[in-house]
């Protein structure tokens, strides 16, 4: 029997729109970190660092007023989504995070996003990312050693280093569950154990700043109410974290040199 043409058409329609409505397939944690790699394959084969971030901010940036505490944030997409002049209205502070970086990546724009703009104080917040694999698999060894190369490296130009701890991630949304799956909470207290020894020791001269203490809960988990993904703080994440940051920069800048 012919189908009639009205029929058929409706009945082609019918399935598309079928079709469009399901849900997309769930990702597993491993498929979601491999998809978000071959995104970012060929920007990276072609600017590992991705200098070009910043490179015109930093050409058109004067040199630090006489007296100016300009401070560098410096990190990945939690610095990135950080708004400073909301948080730090009329403070000197620049913003030189770029989404999804490991510590490998920032290592290469540190002397251009850092050491150029001569800022008195750098805060550096990474590491969750290199816990996540986003550039390939890392050892906290390997972490560990970028952090000593990014204060080495500050230090010999005459900044002062604050290291952040890493923020602790949750699980509680269904938009968290491959975050949380590809940062092992143990991983993330083994880096901020490391931290905070490596800022304590006298001949590293830095100071730890704190977040995850603030933000933790009772589960070891990041606190529900501040990151809607388990991983990127949202506004009530940002204002704990800014008067943290506040406070740290104050006292290293009360700090004798």
């Amino acid at each position: 029997m012919r189908c009639h043409f009205a029929i058929c058409a409706l009945s082609a329609t019918l399935s598309v729109t079928a079709l469009a409505q399901q849900p997309a397939p769930t990702l597993t944690p491993d498929q979601a970190l491999q998809k978000y790699r071959d995104s970012k394959a060929a920007a990276l084969r072609d600017d590992f660092g991705e200098l070009g971030r910043y490179r015109a901010a930093n050409a058109a940036l004067e040199p630090p007023a006489a007296g100016e505490n300009r401070v560098v944030f410096f990190g990945d997409s939690i610095t990135d989504n950080w708004h400073l002049e909301q948080y730090f209205p009329g403070k000197p502070y620049l913003n030189r995070g770029v989404g999804g970086q490991t510590t490998p990546q920032m290592l290469v724009r540190f002397r251009q996003d850092v050491i150029e703009l001569h800022p008195k104080i750098v805060v550096i917040l990474a590491g969750t990312n290199d816990i996540a694999g986003n550039t390939g698999p890392m050892r906290l060894e390997d972490i560990e050693v970028n952090y000593a190369s990014f204060a080495e490296l500050a230090q010999a130009n005459n900044i002062r280093v604050v290291l952040s701890s890493v923020l602790p991630v949750h699980n509680y949304t269904p938009r968290s569950q491959n975050m949380f799956a590809q940062r092992s909470p143990e991983k993330i207290l083994a880096l901020n154990r490391w931290l905070k020894d490596y800022c304590a020791a006298p001949s590293n001269s830095c100071l730890y700043l704190d977040y995850f203490g603030a933000m933790v809960d009772g589960k070891g988990w990041l606190k529900k109410d501040l990151a809607e993904d388990g991983l990127h703080p949202n506004d009530g994440g940002y204002k704990i974290m800014s008067r943290l940051a506040e406070a740290t920069i104050d006292k290293e800048l009360d700090a004798k040199p």
